[in-house]
Formats: C-alpha cells, sequence, structure tokens
C-alpha cells in the first residue's frame, strides 16, 4: 500500500519511525537536488539534506500540516541554505563534480537517452547554471523552487513569506532568457512562460 505524505506524518508523529523513514527515502533526492542548486556544492548539498531532515524529525510534533509536507521541508531546506551562504559571506557557485550532473542526480529514472542527447543536456545545464549564479539568491531560489521543484507561485510565496506578486517579479527568468541567447543557448526552462 502507497501511503500519502499525510499518512506517513501521522504515523511518524505517533512514534513510527519506518514511517518516517519512507518520508526520507522519498523526499531526500529532491531535497537534494533543491540545496545543490541553490548552494552549488555537493558536499555542502548533502549536509544541508541531512540537515533538513533531522530538523524534521525534530519538529515534526509542531508541524501541523497547514501547509504541504514537501513545502515544509522546501522551507527548512531553504534557511539552511541562506544559514550557509551567510556563513560562507559570499555568492554560491556552481562547482561540479567531474562527471556529476545535477538533472541525473535529481531524476528518478526515465527513457535511455543517445549519447549526443547526453551531451547536449549536459553542455545547456552548464549554461543555465553559469546563468544561474548572476542572479541574486532571491530569484535563484524561486527559479529552482517553480522550474525544478514544480511549486506554484503561491506556494512559494507562503514558504518566503511574502506577497505573491514579489515572487512573480523574483522569477527573474527574462534575466535568465537574455544571457542564454546571448551565449545562443535556449534551454526549455528559459522559454517557457
Amino acid at each position: 500500500m502507497m501511503w500519502t505524505d499525510e499518512d506517513l506524518v501521522a504515523r511518524s508523529r505517533g512514534g513510527d519511525l519506518e514511517s518516517f523513514n519512507q518520508l526520507i527515502l522519498r523526499w531526500e533526492r529532491p531535497i537534494y537536488a533543491f540545496a545543490y542548486r541553490v548552494i552549488g556544492r555537493e558536499e555542502d548539498a548533502r549536509d544541508v539534506c541531512q540537515e533538513t531532515f533531522l530538523r524534521a524529525f525534530r519538529s515534526l510534533p509542531g508541524f501541523r500540516g497547514q501547509a504541504k509536507f514537501s513545502s515544509w521541508l522546501h522551507q527548512i531546506a531553504m534557511n539552511l541554505c541562506r544559514d550557509w551562504m551567510r556563513r560562507q559571506r559570499r555568492t554560491p557557485t556552481v562547482q561540479m563534480a567531474e562527471g556529476a550532473d545535477p538533472a541525473e542526480i535529481a531524476a528518478e529514472g526515465g527513457p535511455v537517452e543517445s549519447i549526443e542527447d547526453l551531451v547536449a543536456r549536459r553542455e545547456i545545464s552548464v549554461v543555465v547554471e553559469e546563468a544561474m549564479s548572476l542572479l541574486p539568491e532571491e530569484q535563484r531560489t524561486a527559479i529552482v523552487l517553480k522550474e525544478y521543484h514544480g511549486m506554484t507561485f503561491q506556494e512559494i510565496a507562503d514558504m518566503q513569506a511574502c506577497p505573491l506578486s514579489t515572487v512573480k517579479t523574483r522569477q527573474g527568468l527574462a534575466v535568465l532568457r537574455r544571457h542564454l541567447e546571448a551565449t545562443g543557448r535556449t534551454p526549455r526552462l528559459v522559454t517557457r512562460t
């Protein structure tokens, strides 16, 4: 039987550790991918991901379900990423490990692609990451949550405790689009409106 997040949260709050482990298995990759895209360092993204679940476990008794569990986890991860960036006192840069591709890390699997498609996707990924590094933190975070994690503008506004109009202006896709057009690349994520 496939339990919903809400079912697993309720069971976890009742002391069922296996239910919380199921939540970790379900959300570990998306949270890691989010942290990696925001701070751009594998080791630090793993630390943020681990700390996110540790804090979620400790805070579970206080979780009232006013937001989706996934939104709550992303909020914890976003706060940890901000803390990391404050500690580093620098603009995050994307440092890809050799052969690593964040899209592959975050993907749950899919159709096998040709070597030409794989190379093209990796090239586009590098260009997008370069363009993302030019954006302020708020715009980068809004894009990651919207485009990579499929959140609505309203969910992002609730998570960031700001007006919906602010999130829409933070989206920053026009800046990305201009940079990518200047490089001759226009991936699908930036051409959507």
